[in-house]
């Protein structure tokens, strides 16, 4: 595991949460890329309820078409967004910490390190994209 990942690990899940008090997996990537990066992601507070599947997955969709994040079709970097399906929905993301780790926030537990390529998440891998910021920057 990287440094970066120990300023996160052990912060409680919390709907809607956006900051150290609490988070759920897309305020997780917004307080990492924020302190981390200094990125600034949209929070996405517009949403009723962390319950309602189709309205995370429909941010989701949101987040991916946007011509921030793009595709990646090579190896995957730290800091890398994994987007995964739950149920027929691409609805929870984790950050790449390494390949096949993510950190991420997910139910009522708190933001963990966890292997995205074994049970549950592997089957439920739908992409991965890069912002493209991080792009912007590495080339400079």
């Amino acid at each position: 595991m990287t440094d970066w990942t120990n300023h996160f690990v052990g912060l409680p899940f919390a709907a809607f949460g956006r900051d150290r008090s609490g988070c759920d997996c897309w305020g997780l990537a917004c307080l990492v890329y924020r302190e981390e990066l200094q990125i600034s992601l949209p929070d996405y507070l517009g949403y009723t309820s962390v319950d309602e599947h189709a309205e995370i997955a429909a941010l989701v969709a949101d987040a991916k078409a946007s011509p921030v994040w793009l595709p990646v079709t090579g190896p995957v970097e730290p800091f890398d967004l994994a987007v995964f399906r739950r149920g027929r929905l691409d609805s929870h993301v984790g950050i790449v910490v390494q390949h096949g780790l993510m950190l991420h926030a997910a139910g009522e537990d708190c933001a963990k390190v966890e292997s995205y390529l074994a049970h549950p998440w592997r089957h439920r891998l739908t992409g991965v994209y890069r912002h493209i910021e991080r792009l912007s920057r590495a080339v400079r």
